[in-house]
């Protein structure tokens, strides 16, 4: 939300109906492209405009009275529609671009395996999607908000000052944030805690290492984690020209967290979807990709650390807090 429209609004109100209005034409100015299905980038911006609408839908829910077609369950369901088509895209950019150009050339060869599956999976999913989009409930869902839009229908706290109520609306999501228990996950060997050196380097000694391992039901912990992060970032997003800079280095760190804990969840997606195809020969046919997997997973877990310890110390955690209740408005 620019500053120019947030600087006409004064109530709560007026700040659910602009920033719904703002992701929903965010949707639609890029569902055209979808259909066509020829620039995955277009599809990303549908999938983010949905995920910040349904943000927009959530975070403002005590304010608003919307359609049952436009409420957060609805927007949900198409979200993930468009999430699974964009996952899929997800996976084959990172095996183009990230692995196969450094795969000697008999592992290039064994992986084209891997993308005609990728593209079989894709085909289905893009039926799914544009089965969505030209279909009843999405109609519907369109013509609801739309209708709303002109002329939008709140709850009896949407006439509050605004200002007064956005670290009410921050906190409780927060919260919840700092109390999940992905914050305490630790790996079930230090390896990559204590790894150092060149890629080349370990690469090399590939033989000595040990792979990153959790104990059952931690890396849920961590997935479910990013999920909370991501909700927190966004409504957090909505609101950034009522805060200061701190609060846009508190966003920043969500923003990294989601990242880090975002990549560590496609490497394991990208090893069960080569594990789905080559089964327990994939080490043996695949070895230099395994390790290159691996060892960004070990990466990605490192950066993570580095955050998971920032927000593990009481002192930051209180700051945290400190800055939505305080640094609103100044």
């Amino acid at each position: 939300m620019s500053v120019q429209a947030l600087a006409q609004i004064t109530t709560l109100s007026e700040g659910a109906s602009k920033a719904i209005e703002q992701f929903f034409k965010k949707v639609l100015q890029h569902e055209p492209e979808v259909l066509k299905d020829e620039d995955p980038e277009e599809l990303h911006q549908m999938r983010v405009g949905m995920r910040r609408l349904r943000s927009a839908v959530a975070g403002f829910a005590l304010a608003v009275k919307l359609p049952k077609e436009a409420n957060n369950k609805n927007i949900g369901k198409f979200s993930r529609c468009l999430g699974e088509l964009r996952d899929l895209d997800v996976l084959s950019e990172a095996l183009k671009n990230d692995y196969q150009p450094i795969l000697p050339p008999e592992e290039q060869a064994t992986l084209e395996k891997a993308f005609a599956k990728l593209s079989k999976q894709r085909r289905r999913a893009f039926k799914q999607v544009r089965g969505m989009l030209e279909g009843s409930k999405y109609s519907q869902f369109k013509q609801a908000l739309e209708v709303w839009l002109e002329m939008p229908q709140y709850q009896a706290i949407a006439t509050l000052p605004i200002i007064d109520v956005i670290p009410d609306l921050l906190l409780p999501q927060i919260s919840e944030l700092l109390l999940h228990p992905g914050w305490l996950v630790k790996a079930a060997n230090n390896t990559s805690e204590n790894s150092q050196g060149s890629e080349s380097q370990a690469l090399a000694n590939k033989g000595d290492r040990s792979y990153l391992t959790f104990e059952d039901g931690e890396e849920e912990k961590l997935h479910d984690l990013r999920k909370q992060v991501k909700r927190v970032r966004y409504l957090m997003s909505l609101l950034t020209d009522f805060y200061g800079q701190t609060y846009q280095v508190y966003l920043g760190d969500m923003k990294d967290i989601q990242e880090h804990l975002g990549l560590l969840q496609d490497r394991v997606v990208l090893k069960e979807f080569l594990s789905s195809i080559y089964g327990r020969k994939l080490n043996k046919v695949l070895p230099n990709l395994c390790e290159k997997l691996e060892l960004n997973r070990s990466k990605s877990w490192q950066n993570w650390q580095v955050l998971q310890r920032r927000y593990s110390n009481g002192e930051i955690r209180h700051n945290f807090r400190s800055e939505i209740v305080n640094g609103c408005g100044k």
